[in-house]
């Protein structure tokens, strides 16, 4: 990448010009928009989902097996171990396997290029405990099956994931092309990982089937993947140890990296000021990655894996065509749970995404087109369902659209179904129907939020034609609020509005501002219809939510950028929400939070023992 196109993409993002607007903004296909009913448009795209295992590329595969244990697979055994995290908050006793378990990834990894050499094929993984220290990366054509009771164990030790990918960076190890909160990067391979592959699956016979990342095992005295959230009184917090949170002294300043950008937009960067700052808080990894994308550094320039604390997802792949994810369970897993990116016809179907630890989201399709997500079940550390599209500058894969999320559970999360808020690229056309919010953990692990849209003047974007129906919600929500944190300077008070749980409907314009130094780009939320939403105070308790309905707009005293005057910022517009109870809310004076919305329509929406039918706008 040369100086000028660096100064060209560096300058017209910081400044916020129209012209980095229009590369954001979506294109919405003439044929999505011609339906009367938007619903129409979702049963075309789960219809053409539900065709992918009648095509030719995927019949006939159990009947070309290829199994593990005929290329030199060995099971190992599983002994008592007397402490690992067992989630995010709790530690004991667990088990693992046995020390010098023999190790399966080559064998897997032959297997697997035998099948797809082959033509194409199942590789079988038979019942029992198999050890792997490695990822399982698939091939096009390929259907990586576990039969019922097998149990791939994979190791906890992340340098075990700096072996084998194609991008060989010194010591930072053999690394993959990833992202990671949406901003690109080369790292640590996820456990089951492909790139540019086609008519692939992933699947088990049931939930006895099962990936286990082991991401609450140490893999020396003291840290295990959770460890690196380093989120303090959780997550095996140790001070001093090595974090994504912590400052790393392999990271170096933005300014030498890209001499065309002037001091201004580097203090922007690193300080979120552009007269500067102290300190050296940038260069947390989990906060130097994005500075990069601000920076516009190339991929190449973005390298983590060994000296780095940026886990990897447990399953991810990325720009593949015909994927089809059936029947397992995952478990324990480093970050999010599955995390396609840039994908095309992608079904998840009958998958439990069973792990409690930092930031293990259930399902996160990123910037991916024609997904069905059917009769999924959540039992999660972190959003259950989180649909992205990159973050910062890195939105050349386009939106997240054309998403049939049906039929699931969720059992608890911090969200149940999550637009963000990596979305810089925009989302659109995302329906959402038969959705059970058990939040059956509700003493312990309680959903926070069912419905949530987040997003700030860091990661825009724009949401439109966003449509759900028939949720249910018999436990309730997060009764306890955690309020909003503004900026100075924010026209909305401290302790107002809690945006990051217990609202039942939250769409969040100006989500956790704090963590973004750069608040350039204005989203864009527009055409929301929610409906047949019911939700019920969980037993002993006399409410069901804290605020039932938060909308809160975008906040344009946020922006930061070096223009004068600054991008316009509009209002949240046309959300309708009809037929729905939501119970009581703990706070009965504000059950409704609105801020920057331009018709919020409400249809026979009952809160506590008021019936709303009105047009509202704040």
């Amino acid at each position: 990448m040369t100086d000028d196109r660096l100064i060209l993409s560096r300058r017209t993002l910081l400044a916020g010009t129209a012209a980095g607007a229009a590369a954001l903004a979506l294109k919405t296909p003439a044929w999505a928009l011609a339906a009367d009913d938007p619903w129409d448009l979702a049963h075309a795209i789960s219809g053409r989902l539900e065709g992918l295992r009648s095509l030719p590329e995927f019949l006939g595969r159990q009947f070309h097996q290829f199994r593990v244990t005929a290329y030199g697979a060995m099971p190992c055994q599983i002994v008592a171990i007397p402490f690992l995290y067992l989630s995010s908050t709790t530690s004991g006793a667990g088990s693992a396997p046995a020390a010098g378990s023999f190790d399966c990834y080559a064998a897997f990894a032959a297997a697997i290029t035998a099948c797809h050499h082959a033509g194409g094929g199942r590789v079988v993984v038979p019942a029992g405990n198999w050890y792997c220290a490695g990822p399982i990366t698939l091939l096009s054509n390929v259907d990586f099956h576990l039969a019922s009771g097998a149990q791939i164990w994979f190791s906890p030790n992340p340098a075990d994931y700096a072996k084998y990918g194609p991008y060989d960076f010194g010591a930072n190890g053999n690394l993959v092309q990833s992202r990671w909160q949406g901003n690109d990067c080369y790292n640590f391979s996820s456990m089951v990982y492909a790139k540019d592959q086609e008519n692939i699956a992933l699947t088990g016979e049931d939930w006895t089937s099962i990936l286990n990342g082991q991401a609450g095992t140490l893999y020396n005295a003291t840290n295990c993947w959770w460890t690196w959230k380093g989120t303090a009184g959780a997550d095996g917090f140790v001070a001093g140890q090595p974090s994504e949170g912590t400052a790393n002294a392999l990271n170096l300043p933005i300014g030498p990296l890209n001499p065309a950008l002037s001091a201004a937009e580097v203090n922007l960067i690193e300080f979120g000021s552009a007269s500067g700052g102290t300190g050296n808080s940038y260069t947390k990894d989990s906060s130097y990655l994005p500075a990069l994308s601000e920076a516009n550094i190339p991929l190449e320039a973005r390298v983590f894996g060994v000296g780095h604390q940026l886990p990897p997802c447990m399953i991810e792949f990325f720009n593949c065509r015909n994927v089809w994810l059936e029947g397992y369970q995952v478990t324990n897993t480093p970050f999010w749970q599955h995390h396609p990116i840039a994908c095309k016809d992608l079904v998840i179907r009958k998958v439990y995404a069973n792990s409690i630890g930092p930031n293990n989201d259930g399902f996160d399709p990123e910037a991916c087109d024609h997904v069905l997500v059917d009769q999924v079940t959540f039992n999660t550390g972190d959003d259950c369902i989180a649909i992205k599209s990159g973050k910062d500058t890195d939105i050349e894969y386009g939106p997240a659209q054309n998403h049939v999320i049906r039929n699931c559970t969720m059992n608890s999360g911090h969200g149940g179904i999550t637009l963000g808020s990596e979305m810089s690229a925009g989302v659109q056309n995302i329906f959402a129907e038969n959705l059970s919010m058990e939040n059956q953990n509700y003493a312990t692990n309680p959903l926070n939020i069912a419905i949530r849209v987040k997003t700030n003047l860091n990661r825009g974007g724009t949401v439109e034609n966003f449509h759900v129906r028939n949720v249910t919600l018999p436990n309730g929500i997060n009764l306890v609020p955690s309020f909003y944190k503004p900026l100075t300077g924010s026209p909305i008070p401290t302790n107002t509005v809690s945006t990051n749980q217990g609202g039942v409907i939250t769409l969040d314009c100006d989500y956790s501002p704090g963590s973004d130094n750069v608040r350039i780009r204005p989203p864009t939320i527009k055409n929301i219809t929610i409906s047949n939403v019911t939700v019920t105070a969980p037993p002993g308790a006399t409410a069901s939510c804290y605020q039932a309905i938060i909308v809160q707009g975008p906040v344009a005293a946020d922006y930061n950028g070096l223009t004068s005057p600054p991008p316009t910022v509009v209002p949240v517009e046309n959300v309708t929400i009809s037929n729905s109870n939501f119970g009581t809310p703990v706070n009965t004076a504000t059950p409704i939070y609105l801020y920057n919305i331009q018709g919020l329509t409400l249809d026979k929406v009952t809160i506590g023992t008021t019936v709303y039918n009105s047009v509202l706008s704040a």
